[in-house]
């Protein structure tokens, strides 16, 4: 009887030192690693750009002599646009906001023959444009959708010449100062690069211009005043400085 207490403490004294030994050299399942989510994309910082495309000013005109005034009706004028743009932008959340500068070379140019005399014709050019816009859009990771406004101005010359010579007769320039509002949408395709299509229309009012008389026949021609505004639809390219933005890593 004693023999067999014996060697059932000895077998339970051997369990027990077996069981840690066992349990430590039991493989333990190694934590996954943390996923690590695609990077987002960021909007903040100054960028500098290229535009090109389309424009159509709208102009209403009325002459005034000596004798009183004389209308010459409304025309629209189209051609191309070309130039660049310079901004910074930053984000909050989903809201992103900002401020640009934006110059283009323009040649929306119109030419008809004079309703009041036959022989003469007159031509409309508007030949640059400039845009100082604040932004406020709104963007769903590297899609960025945006409304502008803010000030326009534009480089304009008219012009009265001879039909038949093509000599010039009379001239003014001018500098129309307006506002404009705006829509784009813009698409970050690269680390840095966008891509866009913006449409804006500039409002300039009305405004008198003097001419400088070139020929006496027509020195009766005092001042034009004329209405004007300009629709442009713009693909837009744009580098942005910074960095593209930090990964997000899931956290436990």
């Amino acid at each position: 009887m004693k023999s067999f207490l014996l060697a059932s403490v000895g077998i339970v004294a051997l369990i027990g030192i077996a069981a840690p030994a066992s349990a430590a050299d039991m493989a333990v399942k190694a934590r996954p690693p943390a996923p690590v989510l695609a990077p987002i994309y960021d909007w903040t910082g100054f960028y500098i750009g290229a535009n090109g495309g389309w424009g159509e000013a709208h102009n209403c005109v009325t002459f005034s002599d000596a004798l009183g005034t004389f209308g010459e009706a409304c025309r629209g004028r189209s051609g191309g646009l070309f130039g660049g743009q310079v901004g910074y932008r930053w984000q909050a959340n989903q809201w992103v906001f900002g401020v640009e500068a934006q110059g283009d070379w323009a040649d929306l140019n119109n030419t008809r023959v004079s309703l009041i005399d036959p022989t003469i014709s007159t031509r409309s050019k508007t030949d640059g444009i400039g845009l100082f816009t604040g932004q406020i859009g709104y963007a769903w990771n590297a899609a960025l959708l945006y409304l502008k406004g803010g000030a326009a101005v534009t480089s304009n010359r008219f012009s009265i010449f001879n039909n038949v010579t093509g000599i010039e007769l009379a001239a003014a320039s001018s500098t129309r100062w307006g506002g404009t509002v705006g829509v784009g949408f813009e698409y970050g395709f690269a680390p840095n690069w966008s891509f866009g299509v913006e449409y804006d229309h500039l409002f300039l009012g009305d405004a008198n211009n003097s001419f400088s008389i070139v020929n006496p026949a027509i020195v009766g021609v005092l001042n034009s005043r004329v209405t004007q505004d300009v629709d442009m639809l713009t693909l837009r390219v744009n580098y942005r400085f910074g960095g593209y933005g930090a990964p997000i890593a899931a956290r436990y």
